[in-house]
């Protein structure tokens, strides 16, 4: 039985920066995540994929992050259950609760956080016939190197902020690089949009739109694609070719949990303290839902920190904490290590 102060369901980058909270609270952490390391999407999918919108970082890579998020949670000693899916939640006599993993992993808590982003998920494939016989033959749906592209001709497809992302990525990289999407439209961001259109204009790039994939084909590997346009249909030569329609999420067992669940997302009271509607029970990051929710890293950071405030208050009824700035009051860890800004900065702030 492994026992915690607060259980977190998924170890991404909103689960990892919940310790962090915690720790200044005093609370110790244990994560339980499907995947085999931490840093859910982030290290999986896309580790070498740059993000934008972390402040103070004007652009760091995906796995980067993880590894700075593992960094800084490090003096408050999380555990780690991984390669395991929380199976079932079961709430004890004494108030805590029991979750335990698909491979019979028990863990308790009074304070059970689910950080698990998407849930589980698996990629919108396109309805290609003979596709799944290229896979990892020059068909992939996630990019977690891209110099494995280097000096290759690479056709992406897809409008959305993946595609986008990686077709400006990319053309620093691959050979050739071709973005084909059904419609003149993009759905990403408007810098991006407008970046691909001047790799284009600079012939860094090949834009085809309206256009779509209707066929691989190739040997063994890829060796080229059929692409329909408005003049009719094409056949491209190409090394490899990513799809990038999105994931399906899941939530999996949760979804079992007598959760409060509203389109594959968990409801929670954000008015407060994203609690379920099971007290004790939080939802943060990219697998809750409330009005005016935004699936952004940064948002899944601001709802662990007012978790954390309200876990701390469930586990100590009555007891006053008063907030300190980490400026003011450093940063203690459970390995007895303390970090304490300079007293005449600490003077400033005062």
């Amino acid at each position: 039985m492994i026992k915690t102060d607060i259980l977190i369901i998924g170890a991404g980058p909103t689960g990892l920066f919940t310790v962090f909270e915690a720790g200044l609270l005093k609370l110790h952490c244990h994560l339980i995540d499907a995947l085999g390391q931490p840093g859910g999407q982030c290290s999986e999918i896309y580790p070498k994929k740059p993000i934008y919108d972390i402040p103070a970082y004007p652009e760091i890579l995906a796995g980067d992050l993880t590894a700075k998020l593992l960094e800084q949670i490090k003096p408050f000693d999380p555990g780690f259950t991984l390669g395991e899916r929380a199976e079932t939640l079961e709430n004890l006599e004494d108030g805590t609760f029991l979750v335990t993993t698909n491979k019979g992993t028990k863990h308790q808590a009074p304070i059970v956080a689910i950080a698990g982003g998407l849930g589980s998920f698996e990629p919108r494939k396109p309805p290609i016939e003979n596709l799944v016989q290229y896979e990892d033959k020059g068909v992939t749906y996630f990019i977690k190197d891209p110099e494995n592209y280097r000096g290759k001709h690479v056709v992406l497809a897809g409008g959305g902020d993946s595609a986008l992302d990686w077709t400006i990525f990319l053309a620093d990289v691959a050979a050739s690089v071709t973005l084909v999407h059904r419609r003149n439209e993009f759905r990403g961001a408007l810098d991006s949009v407008e970046k691909v259109q001047q790799l284009k204009d600079q012939g860094r790039i090949r834009l085809i739109t309206p256009g779509e994939v209707i066929g691989v084909g190739g040997t063994d590997d890829l060796e080229s694609l059929v692409i329909k346009t408005d003049d009719g249909q094409i056949t491209y030569s190409c090394d490899a070719f990513i799809p990038l329609f999105g994931l399906a999420p899941k939530l999996g067992p949760m979804a079992n949990w007598g959760l409060d669940i509203e389109k594959n997302a968990i409801k929670v009271d954000n008015s407060l303290d994203y609690q379920t509607n099971i007290p004790g029970v939080y939802a943060i990051g990219d697998v809750n839902t409330y009005p005016g929710k935004l699936k952004l890293i940064l948002c899944g950071f601001h709802e662990a920190t007012l978790m954390c405030q309200s876990a701390y208050q469930r586990i100590n009824p009555g007891k006053k904490h008063v907030m300190k700035y980490t400026t003011v009051g450093g940063v203690e860890g459970f390995d007895g290590t303390h970090k304490q800004a300079p007293k005449s900065v600490i003077k400033s702030i005062d």
